[in-house]
């Protein structure tokens, strides 16, 4: 009896021990998560700087439509853009799947790519694609500076919003009054330059250095509303994807209607 009992004992120590390593382990994990978590969350300046500077590359995508098309032909401009994505897309697939190093770009993932980007498509991706849509629906001045707002815009946002933050709107999402309005005040100035009525029938950004054109206030206004709305509200879906849709159709609806009221 004596043995069973003592039998019984150990087998309930034990099981215990394995419960109470059980729980340590959980624990470490969901310490480990939060941490991780946190980490992500924090924003660091310079890391933040490096990624918004890598953004700045989107410009290559408007040369790249603009020069294209201007010699080939819309649909030879979209075929690069493709072209483009593609690259991208073998590349995360490197990077993603088959855990590769690659000279330099490796540097740039560990550096400026955030935690809850090193197992997902990156932001790139995304910019690209809203490019190719934006290109293929909305008029030419309207995608450019959809294009231009998601890259300035976001820029501005991120480093004044979450620099000099005093006032935020979502905190949870690091969403500060400031960076909105900086965002705002910058999308507002690129439509200026960028989205004005033709010259002659032609666009001033196209056929030289001059700058020709009334600015379309009212799309303009439009578009840079739209804009900061979208990144300001908008967390988990990529906002690179977001902003030239949702800010292109908008300034492209825009000239339509303008273009209605005139006839």
């Amino acid at each position: 009896m004596n043995g069973r009992v003592r039998g019984e004992i150990k087998k309930r120590i034990s099981n215990l021990n394995i419960k109470r390593k059980e729980l340590k382990t959980k624990l470490k994990t969901k310490i480990k998560t939060r941490i991780a978590r946190i980490k992500d969350s924090e924003w660091d300046f310079n890391r933040e700087l490096g990624r918004k500077l890598i953004h700045l590359l989107s410009i290559v995508y408007i040369l790249l439509y603009l020069i294209i098309s201007n010699y080939f032909g819309h649909k030879a401009g979209l075929l690069a853009l493709s072209g483009l994505l593609i690259v991208l897309l073998e590349i995360e697939y490197v990077r993603i799947e088959l855990k590769a190093k690659l000279p330099i770009l490796s540097y740039l993932w560990k550096h400026f790519k955030r935690r809850s980007e090193h197992q997902r498509v990156g932001g790139e991706v995304f910019f690209i694609l809203g490019a190719i849509i934006v290109y293929s629906v909305f008029d030419v001045r309207v995608a450019t500076t959809a294009i231009l707002m998601t890259t300035f815009g976001d820029l501005s946002a991120a480093l004044v919003g979450k620099h000099l933050h005093k006032i935020w709107i979502f905190e949870k999402k690091r969403k500060a009054l400031e960076g909105a309005l900086a965002e705002f005040f910058v999308n507002l100035f690129v439509g200026f330059l960028f989205l004005r009525t033709l010259t002659n029938g032609s666009i001033w950004w196209l056929t030289g250095l001059t700058i020709t054109g009334a600015p379309i206030w009212i799309a303009i206004f439009a578009m840079a509303l739209i804009a900061t709305v979208v990144e300001t509200c908008v967390s988990k879906i990529d906002d690179n994807l977001l902003i030239p849709l949702f800010a292109g159709f908008t300034g492209h609806l825009v000239l339509v209607l303008l273009s209605y009221s005139m006839l």
